[in-house]
């Protein structure tokens, strides 16, 4: 339960991300469009922390 929660708290459903990507050329599957919502919530947790530390 708390993995799926995970992958849907994005304003972003791994769908909507997969249609997006599938519509500019990029052919993802919706394990891989939901592997690169994780990766962009982590890099944007890392990148405000990173402004809030300064």
């Amino acid at each position: 339960m708390e993995d799926e929660e995970e992958n849907t708290r994005g304003k972003i459903t791994p769908e909507k991300a997969m249609n997006m990507l599938n519509s500019e050329g990029m052919n993802v599957t919706i394990e891989e469009a939901t592997e690169i919502l994780l990766f962009l919530r982590k890099m944007a947790h890392v990148a405000v922390s990173k402004f809030l530390e300064s």
